[in-house]
């Protein structure tokens, strides 16, 4: 069976729901996630970059932090360097997501740091695939509408103060969804 890593910190709770729907998504396309949830900058990352390395894709995730990835994935960016010596993460399916208390608040940076760390390690990158949650020009988008904030690079959701129950939008959650399916089709593909 295909195996989908999503290797994610979550300061608050809202980006562990963000990854949690992710995984669900990831069943639907017909893999088998891998949630591996990063505690802290400092701690041993030996066996989550092992469980990582061996998963068909990874999938990163952060909250947006200042406009950028959190402390806690950056440090298991660095810690990847071992893995990237040895072309560990070559040719597999890379993604990435991100959520933020603001609709934008920077987080196309965010992706692109994912992004940035994908390519030099010479991963395959999947972005949404989705179209703009506002098809029809509408200025807004609904908090139920799929893609609503119309990243195509990575998934992007967006929570406000509230508890993690409430937010991410249930519009955000389906995005997430649809985004871990995406990429557990496309690891099947390139694994076959």
């Amino acid at each position: 069976m295909t195996t989908v890593a999503i290797v994610y910190h979550s300061g608050y709770g809202h980006t562990a729901v963000v990854a949690e729907a992710v995984a669900d998504g990831v069943r639907t396309g017909g893999a088998e996630p891998l949630l591996l949830k990063i505690e802290t900058a400092g701690q041993d990352f030996t066996e989550m970059l092992e469980r990582a390395s061996a998963a068909d894709a990874i999938i990163f995730g952060s909250p947006t932090y200042m406009g950028d990835v959190s402390s806690p994935l950056k440090a298991f960016f660095e810690a990847s360097s071992k893995v990237w010596m040895q072309g560990g993460w070559r040719n597999k399916v890379a993604a990435g997501f991100t959520n933020s208390l603001s609709l934008a608040g920077d987080k196309a940076n965010t992706l692109g740091s994912i992004f940035v760390l994908a390519m030099q390690h010479g991963m395959i990158w999947v972005g949404t695939g989705m179209a703009p949650g506002n098809p029809n020009g509408n200025t807004t988008s609904a908090p139920d509408a799929v893609n609503r904030l119309s990243y195509s690079v990575g998934l992007a959701t967006q929570s406000d103060n509230a508890a993690p129950d409430v937010t991410p939008t249930a519009g955000d959650r389906e995005t997430a969804r649809q985004f871990g399916a995406r990429i557990a089709t496309y690891a099947a593909k390139l694994k076959s």
